[in-house]
């Protein structure tokens, strides 16, 4: 399985976030082990720009050769960004889901809340309880 990032949070819907720290704007994708457990992504959908999300409202999906899963937002606030390059190309969810296959970013509203630490996504993805 592939390295989970420490400076990153995580969602136990297999969503990471960036940029918590700064409290303002934070960049949201799908996890390593999510993109795994997909298989082969053909098809993405995020949110609208200027889009105000709650903190765990399906708010796009990713579709794999295997499934079709929601997309759901970690925090709450509006969408103000989403990557054009992983629409065009969904196969950057498989390669290169912390760079170039991240998927929007939210201004946030508020604290995010039950965001998971990398050791504790760890534990989540490890089976463990």
């Amino acid at each position: 399985m592939s390295s989970i990032p420490e400076e990153l949070s995580y969602t136990k819907e297999h969503e990471w976030v960036a940029g918590v720290d700064d409290g303002l704007t934070v960049t949201v994708g799908v996890t390593a082990f999510a993109a795994e457990q997909l298989g082969d992504v053909v098809f993405v959908q995020v949110p609208e720009v200027g889009t105000t999300v709650e903190a765990g409202d399906a708010v796009g999906e990713v579709e794999s050769t295997k499934s079709v899963s929601d997309i759901y937002a970690p925090v709450g606030g509006e969408i103000v960004e989403t990557n054009p390059a992983v629409v065009d190309d969904p196969s950057l969810v498989n390669s290169d889901p912390y760079g170039e296959g991240w998927l929007f970013r939210v201004r946030m509203e508020g604290e995010p809340e039950d965001l998971l630490s990398a050791a504790e996504y760890t534990t989540l993805t490890s089976g463990e309880s």
